[in-house]
């Protein structure tokens, strides 16, 4: 049993703690509240979220001071303070990355992107084929192919100083020795690879700058860089299509996130810059999210 879970009954009970937290995390908006309210106790206790649910059904209580610790992270996310931020950490696929103030937290749709380009990968002719992550943020999509294809070679462009200090970070704890970060401009990235890489991927900026984002987790904390795209949310788009002409070989593949209607313009961009074979794939929520196309 953790050293803070006991059995003293003039503490709170950790039931009632989680119960309290997740009705004080609903008045102010949170969607899923239980979820979030055990995920923060579990942070503080320094164990499982299963372990806290079990505690809670034991009828365990905790210490008043990580009763006081867990008040504040509460009051913190009632504040619509991102979870990850609070706990420092974000799931992705396998992996469990490090995220804070400065870099976009990645969310589980862009896994959908992900498997595009793993699956590309593993199709790909080359024995050690090549992938490219433009604006990689934390890291989450090149480690991802990484890890996920230990065959490949995976290069990560970063050029917004907070989030490279976070993809470094991330980089240097998982340790995939094929995976490459560069504090580069996606413009200019890479260009001794002109012509050799099997898969270019990316997860632009794409709100286009007069929208606003509903979510305040996204409005009040995510970088404005990691968000907005330009009058029509594609400046950035139409970047990536370019340095991705540039690094594809031949039959290569591009796949880029985006909004859910942003596909057809995104095919359309594609086409008119020599693209071929444009589609766009849904996510597991059933939007459109990310739009593929082939190298000529």
């Amino acid at each position: 049993m953790d050293a803070d879970l006991t059995h003293t009954s003039q503490h709170k009970t950790v039931a009632g703690a989680i119960s309290d937290a997740a009705e004080h995390l609903a008045r102010a908006g949170v969607l899923d509240s239980r979820r979030d309210a055990e995920l923060l106790l579990a942070h503080v206790l320094a164990v499982s979220p299963g372990a806290v649910q079990a505690a809670a059904v034991r009828g365990d209580t905790l210490e008043e001071a990580s009763d006081a610790h867990y008040r504040e992270l509460v009051a913190r996310r009632a504040s619509r303070e991102p979870l990850q931020h609070i706990t420092g950490s974000a799931p992705f696929r396998h992996l469990e990355l490090r995220v804070g103030p400065g870099v976009f937290v990645p969310r589980p749709e862009t896994e959908t992107l992900v498997q595009i380009a793993l699956d590309a990968l593993l199709a790909a002719a080359s024995p050690s084929p090549i992938a490219i992550d433009l604006g990689t943020g934390s890291g989450a999509i090149a480690l991802a192919l990484a890890t996920e294809a230990p065959h490949a070679r995976v290069f990560a462009a970063e050029n917004a100083v907070d989030a490279f200090v976070w993809a470094k970070e991330n980089f240097a704890r998982v340790g995939a020795h094929n995976a490459t970060l560069a504090f580069i401009d996606l413009a200019r990235a890479f260009p001794d690879l002109d012509g050799k890489v099997s898969v270019v991927v990316s997860n632009p900026p794409y709100v286009p700058d007069a929208a606003v984002p509903r979510d305040p987790e996204v409005r009040w904390f995510d970088p404005p860089t990691a968000l907005y795209g330009g009058e029509d949310g594609l400046d950035v788009v139409r970047q990536v299509s370019a340095t991705a002409l540039r690094l594809a070989h031949p039959g290569a593949l591009v796949a880029i996130e985006h909004g859910e209607s942003q596909g057809a313009a995104i095919r359309e961009l594609l086409v008119a810059d020599g693209w071929r074979a444009p589609a766009t794939h849904m996510d597991l929520t059933r939007r459109d999210r990310v739009t593929t196309a082939l190298h000529p």
